[in-house]
């Protein structure tokens, strides 16, 4: 056993953790996370918009009346998702460089911006497209905005900048700092979507419409599942490692259930959007853990286990088990391991199989 984890600490664990400290996936993860309380308050204006209670019940007659209004918040927040985490991208990865985080912020805001056409509406003027916003757009999102960034950088490390006095303001000054490299993310930009009219939404769908489909299947489930009960099983953060590559493809497929929900769609696109692992296939957190605190509590004879399982009980309701993979422990104990990864695997194939089949709605809100 301590061989088995020697050679995964010395050929797997190093290489899965440099994977997430990477500097450019630790900016998306970050950047993500960074846009949640939006994510999370808009979309309980959907649950308002489309109640889960009877059509011809007041609060769903009033619901349909008001659908438009109701709405303007969720529109404003979940469904331009890919704005606000340009702008965390942008923050996070300036930050990691030591560069001014609210240029980079900008910065990536604004090459988002110009991956769009806005159309000329009649009376109205010009508006912007509102789809790409949204988790349609989230891949474009990361490249664009990691490219603005690097932009940044460059210009920084090649002094490619307007360098003011010691006097000037440093906001001011960090102002001037920014002209040329906006200058380079402006004109790169609209020469690749106002002059050779290059739609990179359209591009990157096509070359990601692989990766989007694998990532939504029975296999695009159970992999992720098993490598992070797999890597807590030897004490590393599963989730830290697998969600650092995965969770922006989670957020494509919420926010474009999201989208279609609000749409008036009946069918939703995808079935494993991040809440599914979380409420379906998480039972009390990563390995479903609570039925194993739930047995300790009942059938525990010792007054340790009695006593870790009552600590435990809360925090696994809300899929929170450190204090049960390292307090029992799970971590290198070849017993527990066993069931650690297969239940979750079982959950994983009842959850996507009942959702696939048309028994469970796919979820679509956090």
């Amino acid at each position: 056993m301590n061989k088995f984890v020697t050679f995964l600490d010395k050929n797997l664990s190093g290489p899965m953790a440099r994977l997430s400290e990477q500097r450019h996936l630790q900016a998306i993860r970050d950047g993500v996370i960074s846009a949640l309380p939006f994510i999370i308050v808009g979309s309980f204006f959907l649950i308002v918009a489309f109640p889960p209670l009877p059509k011809d019940s007041f609060i769903s007659v009033w619901a349909l009346k008001n659908q438009t209004s109701i709405l303007i918040p969720y529109r404003l927040t979940m469904f331009i998702m890919s704005l606000y985490i340009a702008f965390g991208i942008g923050y996070n990865l300036a930050k990691s460089y030591k560069l001014d985080a609210l240029s980079g912020a900008q910065l990536a805001v604004c090459s988002l911006l110009l991956t769009l056409t806005p159309e000329l509406i009649d009376k109205k003027g010009f508006m912007l497209p509102m789809t790409n916003l949204g988790g349609h757009g989230l891949f474009v999102t990361m490249i664009v905005s990691i490219l603005s960034v690097e932009i940044l950088r460059f210009c920084k490390t090649k002094n490619v900048m307007i360098k003011m006095p010691e006097q000037v303001p440093p906001s001011v000054s960090r102002s001037f700092e920014a002209l040329i490299p906006a200058a380079f993310v402006i004109i790169l930009m609209s020469l690749v979507t106002v002059v050779f009219s290059i739609d990179l939404h359209h591009v990157v769908d096509k070359l990601a419409a692989p990766l989007v489909k694998a990532g939504d299947s029975y296999f695009g489930v159970i992999i992720p599942v098993f490598l992070i009960t797999f890597f807590w099983s030897f004490g590393i953060h599963g989730v830290s490692v697998v969600g650092t590559v995965a969770r922006p493809l989670w957020e494509v497929y919420l926010g474009k259930n999201g989208e279609a929900v609000a749409s008036g769609a009946n069918q939703l696109p995808f079935i494993s959007p991040e809440p599914l692992y979380q409420w379906f296939i998480w039972i009390g957190g990563s390995g479903a853990t609570l039925g194993l605190v739930l047995a300790m509590i009942v059938f525990g004879r010792s007054k340790y286990s009695k006593a870790l399982s009552r600590t435990c009980i809360v925090p696994g309701i809300f899929n929170i088990n450190e204090p049960v993979i390292f307090g029992l422990p799970i971590v290198l104990n070849p017993i527990l391991i066993i069931p650690f990864i297969i239940t979750p695997l079982v959950t994983a194939t009842v959850a996507y199989s009942a959702t696939a089949m048309g028994f469970v709605t796919p979820t679509h809100i956090m």
